[in-house]
């Protein structure tokens, strides 16, 4: 089975670093025009560099900061509205600070909803009637194994994750016969600035080095490693493709077996 997106275009979010630069890079090799969108246009411009393409391919960056949606949006419609239909879409964002809910301020859930799900939904908004127009649509959320089973210490994280989740699930309901799926891959630990964030966070909590901590988390995990940031990027690809064209509305963990429930 080869993965061939030649003639679809993506965006992809959150992709100056991480799993949404992995993401962007898996999807170019597979035959896609990339739009990639991130807040720093000095980053964009490295990763655009760096994405493969052949003389038909013709990607592109959107330099956008998911702290001012409304910005977002203007953005967006003043793109689709000089550019053709896009097919895919990767929602993918920064995660809140570390910290227990019980302790979190009211402003940080606010923050964070806007930053992931109203920006989400401003991007799917944006997006899905060109895909209705081409019968083909992949919106695929990165999100967290939090929503199957949440993790201690990351509160905020936790709650709004679980509402990209249900909103993510009611789209795919909604848009399916439109020929667009809408699915969410669950990252587990992956080896980005994030994880070693919480690494560090962890440590200062609990009076350990980072490498205690490390440790306790790799006991977790029952392939014994963290996740490569590519290995993210097959799964997104995957869903974007053909051959996911019957697989809508779910949840996707790739996190070496760490979660425990089905």
């Amino acid at each position: 089975m080869k993965i061939d997106l030649t003639g679809k275009r993506a965006v992809v979010c959150g992709s100056s670093q991480g799993i949404g630069r992995a993401a962007a890079i898996q999807l170019a090799s597979c035959g896609a025009d990339v739009i990639l969108i991130a807040r720093n246009e000095e980053s964009l411009r490295k990763v655009l560099r760096e994405l493969p393409a052949t003389k038909k391919q013709n990607h592109n960056f959107i330099v956008a900061d998911f702290s001012e949606p409304a910005i977002l949006k203007v953005k967006l419609y003043n793109f689709v509205s000089e550019n053709p239909p896009v097919h895919i879409l990767v929602n993918n964002t920064g995660g809140p600070k570390a910290g227990e809910a019980i302790s979190a301020g009211t402003e940080e859930f606010v923050q964070t909803f806007s930053n992931h799900l109203i920006c989400n939904h401003i991007l799917v908004q944006a997006l899905a009637e060109g895909m209705k127009k081409e019968k083909y649509g992949r919106i695929i959320n990165i999100i967290s194994t939090s929503v199957k089973q949440p993790l201690k210490g990351l509160g905020v994280s936790n709650t709004i994750r679980g509402a990209v989740a249900s909103w993510s699930k009611t789209l795919a309901g909604e848009l399916g016969q439109f020929g667009i799926t809408v699915n969410n891959v669950l990252p587990g630990a992956t080896k980005t600035e994030r994880l070693f964030s919480l690494f560090k966070n962890k440590a200062q909590a609990t009076d350990k080095s980072e490498e205690e901590v490390e440790k306790e988390w790799l006991k977790e995990i029952p392939a014994g490693r963290f996740a490569e940031p590519e290995e993210l990027a097959y799964a997104v690809a995957f869903l974007a493709s053909e051959y996911a064209g019957y697989i809508n509305g779910i949840n996707l963990p790739v996190d070496g077996g760490r979660t425990s429930c089905l």
